[in-house]
């Protein structure tokens, strides 16, 4: 462990053990990261080396989901849960581009995620960052933030990019995606980015996904690469939108997309689903 990186964090940062936020920071280039999570990301580096434009590629697919939510879909309240370190092209910043006065809430865990994102909302009034555990969904809807910027008889927003995968099968990723979403008015959407194995049909690629989820559960002691048939489950009851559930580059994909994954192309996938009326 360096030293001089241990004295720079801010308090109650603990950087001799990783953090997911901190090792997808990294992935993405930022600077937010300590030499503890740089080890967790070169080991998944020598098993999945296009892990970076991985990474990309889902920020280029929540910018794309949030464009068309803002745009398209007419919605102006976003709940973003497991929202991470703040980087270019936060939600807020991309419905502000789209639409007019949207309300954003972004919820987290992580401590340096919390002093990151305080700091960058501190002069934005429709926005703002709080402290919750997504497996106590209730505790999320009843939090006073979240109830003053969302009113949850209009449309909402819930998304959840790269978070269900950090949930082990015993937590119920499905049964609290599901309860948050009993909560939300008709005409609410549902996005999702999720870790993705695609077994047999991909011999190569499935081998990748088992190793790099060996890695995250060494590591982090979090990380589920699941199935097409168990990504698809959190959208029962609910309309997909086109082109439904799709490796994220293929998700309405526009000029501007840089990212450009290899083999991880199909071990990251994504889809947004409607509330019906």
């Amino acid at each position: 462990m360096d030293d001089r990186e241990h004295a720079r964090a801010p308090q109650g940062i603990d950087t001799t053990k990783p953090s997911v936020a901190r090792v997808y920071d990294f992935m993405l280039g930022g600077k937010d990261n300590y030499e503890i999570d740089r080890q967790v990301a070169r080991r998944v580096l020598e098993v999945a080396p296009d892990g970076p434009e991985a990474a990309r590629a889902n920020r280029e697919f929540l910018a794309r989901v949030v464009r068309y939510l803002a745009g398209e879909a007419g919605i102006r309240q976003f709940l973003d849960l497991g929202s991470g370190l703040p980087t270019q092209g936060n939600v807020h910043e991309i419905a502000q581009s789209v639409t007019t006065h949207p309300h954003v809430v972004y919820v987290d865990h992580d401590p340096i995620v919390l002093i990151h994102g305080r700091a960058l909302l501190a002069v934005d009034d429709t926005t703002t960052v709080v402290e919750a555990e997504l497996t106590d969904p209730e505790a999320i809807l009843a939090h006073p933030d979240v109830k003053r910027l969302i009113d949850f008889t209009e449309p909402v927003a819930l998304l959840m990019f790269a978070i269900l995968h950090h949930l082990a099968d015993d937590e119920d990723p499905g049964g609290i995606t599901r309860r948050i979403m009993n909560h939300l008015a008709p005409g609410s959407y549902l996005a999702v980015s999720h870790f993705h194995n695609p077994g047999e049909a991909m011999p190569e690629v499935s081998e990748q996904a088992y190793s790099a989820e060996k890695i995250f559960n060494e590591s982090l002691g979090t990380g589920r690469w699941r199935t097409r048939e168990e990504i698809l489950a959190y959208f029962d009851g609910l309309e997909l939108v086109e082109p439904g559930l799709v490796p994220l580059p293929e998700w309405r994909p526009d000029a501007d997309d840089r990212a450009e994954p290899g083999i991880t192309y199909h071990t990251f996938v994504g889809a947004v689903a409607r509330k019906p009326r």
